[in-house]
C-alpha cells in the first residue's frame, strides 16, 4: 500500500470539508463553510471550486488504484 503524499491529502482533507459541510446542511440547514467565510463570497466559492476538484482528483486516483 502507497503512503498518501500532500496532494493527496490536501485533496482527502477538503472532501471530508465538503461531506461534512453538505451533511450538515442536510441535516440541520447549516451551512459551515457560508458562516466561516461568508455567504457566497469569494473565498467561499474558492473553498466550493476546491472541494469540487479535490473530488474529481481522487476520484481519478481511486480509478487508477483500481487498475493496478
Amino acid at each position: 500500500m502507497q503512503k498518501l503524499n500532500i496532494i493527496d491529502l490536501i485533496a482527502v482533507v477538503l472532501v471530508i470539508i465538503g461531506g461534512l459541510n453538505w451533511g450538515l446542511v442536510g441535516l440541520v440547514d447549516f451551512n459551515l463553510v457560508d458562516t466561516v467565510f461568508g455567504s457566497m463570497s469569494m473565498l467561499s466559492r474558492v473553498v466550493y471550486v476546491l472541494v469540487g476538484l479535490s473530488a474529481v482528483y481522487l476520484a481519478v486516483i481511486l480509478v487508477k488504484l483500481e487498475k493496478k
